[in-house]
């Protein structure tokens, strides 16, 4: 962008703030930043953008910005939710792009400031980032580069495997471990006491504590059972493991919401941009760039889209309430901003879906279930509810399969025991056994994982070695 086109854009942020406040949008301070196409595909591959170093990182950076070079696709803004709110514009954008990326980022503020599953998340995560790289750098030196490279790829294989819940109170204290006893001091007398401590050892002692279950209940934190329980890991190595968790923490709303937040910030940077003074030229390349990023998919979901389709919706239906929607539900006209806020603020894209996503949606957006029949990919469902349905358990555990430690001593010899929660979607076996001696890795101990395949309970099991399955 030239000095003239910066100016211009400034001038037009200061003008964008106004109109979303006047619309009643509430966001952090803003701070933007114009960067080149190599930093924001850094920043993009990376995450944030003073994250730790990582070889997966690296390739991420690669695929991406060969994407962008070849002109596949493109990163046209990076949004960080902290406070101040970071958003990182594209140089290569014109105007008019940055301009609409920018009223695209401050209802992405506005829902990271607002909606429930933010309420815990750390608004200070770039300099926490920046503390952590420091640590796992001093790790490096002091460990070497490869043993801290072989913990982070293991920690990486489970990071999505944590408990949210688990943010903001404490964990129950039957989860916890009993410390073990101190041993005995040692006296000129010691051996009339052992004497009393044989006699006493010989009669039953009821009041002997029953040995506890770890963990007492099944426990969905894979990560922080592994960090609290597991007996080959280091001081520094439980820290790596904790970043990791922490920083899994701050991106699990992201996940849970990706459809309501992109939907909420594409119907916003609609509404503002129609308020702003635009030339013809400016308006037609407005057009075009909104209409690529609504596109709709023909094989998978695209949440601009669904989340602009749905908002929309309730504003309409919420404004022009039918007759049996007063009288049954008491529902007033003209109450369809206020519904979106309502929902903004306390929904997930679960509940959002389920509640809000009407057989006219689906049938308009012409949504439908597809999977291989023979050598074909083919339409096999277009019933409404159906389709409404598989969305929905899709975005269960932020698309990623609930597993549960069930036993970490198993067998009476220190395994580890995980059972995969299965609701009608089989694992990816390839992916399972490639992640199982990582978890191995971490454990230093047999570790199994029992599963479905084809209506069956399966058990699969890596010993060190080789990884194993046998059906139940």
């Amino acid at each position: 962008m030239t000095n003239e086109e910066i100016r211009k854009l400034e001038a037009s942020i200061d003008q964008m703030m106004k109109l979303a406040r006047s619309f009643g949008l509430d966001f952090y301070e803003m701070r933007f930043e114009i960067c080149p196409a190599d930093i924001i595909y850094t920043f993009g591959a990376y995450g944030m953008p003073t994250r730790f170093s990582h070889w997966s990182f690296g390739k991420a950076f690669h695929r991406m910005k060969m994407q962008y070079d070849f002109g596949l696709s493109r990163i046209y803004e990076l949004v960080i939710n902290s406070d101040p709110c970071y958003a990182f514009l594209l140089d290569g954008n014109t105007l008019i792009q940055n301009k609409l990326v920018s009223a695209h980022v401050l209802a992405h503020c506005d829902f990271f400031k607002n909606n429930a599953r933010f309420a815990h998340t750390s608004r200070y995560m770039v300099e926490s980032m920046a503390v952590s790289a420091d640590r796992i750098r001093s790790y490096e030196i002091q460990y070497g580069k490869n043993a801290v490279e072989e913990l982070l790829d293991a920690a990486l294989a489970i990071q999505e495997h944590i408990d949210p819940s688990f943010v903001g109170r404490k964990r129950p204290r039957e989860d916890v471990v009993p410390k073990e006893k101190k041993p005995d001091v040692k006296s000129p007398y010691q051996d009339l006491w052992d004497l009393d401590r044989s006699d006493r050892k010989e009669k039953p002692n009821q009041e002997e504590p029953v040995p506890q279950k770890i963990p007492a209940r099944p426990e969905k934190d894979l990560v922080l059972f592994i960090m609290e329980h597991s007996k080959i890991l280091t001081d520094w190595q439980r820290d790596v493991l904790s970043m990791i968790r922490d920083e899994m923490l701050y991106f699990w709303p992201q996940l849970e919401t990706k459809i309501m937040n992109e939907g909420w910030a594409t119907y916003w940077h609609l509404r503002i941009m129609r308020e702003l003074d635009l030339t013809e030229e400016e308006t037609i390349d407005f057009a075009r760039m909104h209409a690529g990023v609504v596109l709709p998919s023909r094989t998978s979901i695209n949440p601009y889209h669904v989340g602009l389709k749905m908002w929309e919706d309730i504003e309409k239906r919420w404004n022009n309430p039918t007759r049996e929607e007063r009288e049954r539900w008491g529902r007033q006209p003209g109450k369809g901003r206020e519904k979106m806020f309502e929902i903004r603020e306390a929904e997930s894209d679960i509940s959002f879906l389920r509640n809000y996503l009407t057989k006219d949606l689906v049938e308009e957006m012409d949504l439908y279930l597809y999977q291989k029949v023979g050598n074909e990919w083919k339409i096999v469902e277009k019933d409404w509810e159906k389709v409404r349905d598989q969305l929905c358990a899709a975005r269960v555990n932020g698309g990623f399969p609930v597993l549960l430690v069930q036993d970490g001593d198993y067998l009476r010899n220190g395994e580890l025991y995980i059972k995969h929660e299965y609701e009608g979607v089989e694992l990816d076996i390839k992916y399972v056994e490639k992640t199982l001696p990582y978890v191995h890795r971490l454990w230093g101990r047999p570790v199994h994982l029992e599963t479905v395949l084809e209506n069956r309970s399966v058990l699969f099991t890596y010993d060190g070695k080789k990884s194993h399955r046998k059906f139940l």
